[in-house]
């Protein structure tokens, strides 16, 4: 459709684009929306036009806005615009340094970055997916200063992975980064607690782990794994430790799924101090296992009153979604459609979904199967308020 003249239509395509569920996804521009289209949704710019200067600049930051899972912005050259920079935008060089970087860069940099990383890890078996494998790992990272160093170089490396990937070119290295990204996940802190150089996985990695990895050894049930605090003093130093380990990772693990709830930053915040007293000498290996177990009890008993919470609000919730937006359906029958969205969502959804496109996009997928049976899938309002509310409760 060309959109020359109608200003009305031209404003509505827009607003579709910038919509994350529209189906609209690519807009053929010649002159307009190079200056002052404000999209954050964008992401990718085809450019096969020869542009120059501050219509060149003002075009590519179009694609430099912000926007959940986006790392970056990627400006694809046809014709080779970008082989002379200089040229191409007559500023003051050090002016527009970093405003744009060429990939073959990032891909001749990422082996020496991916060995940086790597070195935290010497005499490590990274063919070992086991827990005493990634036991091992840690025992490398097993100070503050040692964690935020391997920190510093793995999000460089991520940043570029997320630039890269899938590149033919990278995806060699794909299972030293799957293995680093595993560790990294580990051993970050729990609830968002810590310095700001521990930075959330970007959504390819993300979707790697799932995909790839089997993480069964960091969602290890925290009951299994519990003793009876008066048993412990007749485990060794070593086992004391290895127990310890065990119990940090599974108790992180589980608070990374809570990191909205007040409550569970706090024992986020109470896991990290006793990671650092554990690895200053400040208490004993049997205070600190104790210690460890009486989080976690106290970790899987706020997550079942937390459960027993939300299952008391969600159907209220979800219902008055429904009667807010004036649906013409009874209350029984909204009840109906509230057990079946409950239902169908529950089985879709896996650990941090809302962190990848894929599980979003599943998400969004099955609500609307959901409202479809009633004949509600084309009421945007409803979707976007449930779907809002799955997003920050599921």
């Amino acid at each position: 459709q060309t959109l020359d003249k109608d200003d009305a239509a031209l404003e509505k395509r827009q607003d579709e684009f910038r919509h994350p569920d529209h189906p609209l996804k690519l807009l053929l521009v010649t002159a307009k929306l190079l200056a002052g289209f404000d999209a954050p949704i964008c992401q990718v710019m085809y450019l096969d036009k020869p542009l120059r200067d501050h219509t060149l600049l003002q075009g590519i930051c179009r694609t430099n806005r912000t926007y959940p899972q986006k790392e970056h912005g990627l400006i694809v050259d046809y014709l080779g615009v970008f082989d002379n920079l200089a040229r191409a935008l007559d500023y003051d060089p050090q002016a527009i340094e970093g405003v744009v970087e060429d990939l073959k860069r990032y891909k001749a940099e990422f082996p020496q970055l991916l060995e940086r990383a790597l070195s935290h890890f010497s005499g490590v078996d990274r063919t070992d997916t086991s827990y005493e494998g990634l036991l091992a790992a840690q025992e490398c990272l097993n100070s503050v200063e040692k964690r935020d160093a391997f920190a510093a170089d793995f999000s460089v490396l991520s940043r570029v992975w997320e630039s890269l990937y899938p590149d033919p070119d990278i995806r060699v290295y794909e299972k030293d980064y799957r293995w680093l990204a595993r560790v990294y996940e580990s051993v970050k802190p729990a609830s968002g607690v810590g310095r700001l150089l521990w930075v959330d996985l970007g959504p390819k990695t993300i979707k790697l782990i799932h995909e790839q990895v089997q993480v069964e050894t960091i969602r290890e049930d925290l009951d299994e794994l519990v003793l009876d605090a008066d048993l412990v003093a007749k485990l060794d130093k070593t086992s004391r430790r290895r127990r310890g380990l065990r119990l940090q990772i599974s108790i992180a693990s589980r608070l990374r799924g809570h990191r909205a709830d007040l409550r569970f930053i706090a024992l986020g915040e109470r896991l990290e101090r006793l990671k650092e007293q554990y690895e200053m000498d400040a208490i004993s290996s049997l205070e600190w296992l104790k210690a460890l177990i009486e989080l976690a009890r106290e970790v899987v008993q706020t997550e079942q009153e937390n459960g027993a919470e939300k299952k008391e609000d969600e159907a209220e919730a979800l219902t008055r979604i429904f009667l807010e937006c004036k649906v013409d359906k009874t209350p029984e029958v909204i009840g109906q459609i509230v057990h079946d969205i409950d239902a169908i969502v529950k089985a879709t959804r896996f650990d941090n979904w809302q962190q990848t496109i894929s599980g979003e996009r599943e998400i969004q997928r099955v609500l609307r199967q959901a409202l479809l049976k009633y004949r509600l899938h084309r009421d945007t309002d409803l979707f976007n308020k449930a779907y809002a509310y799955i997003r920050e409760h599921y």
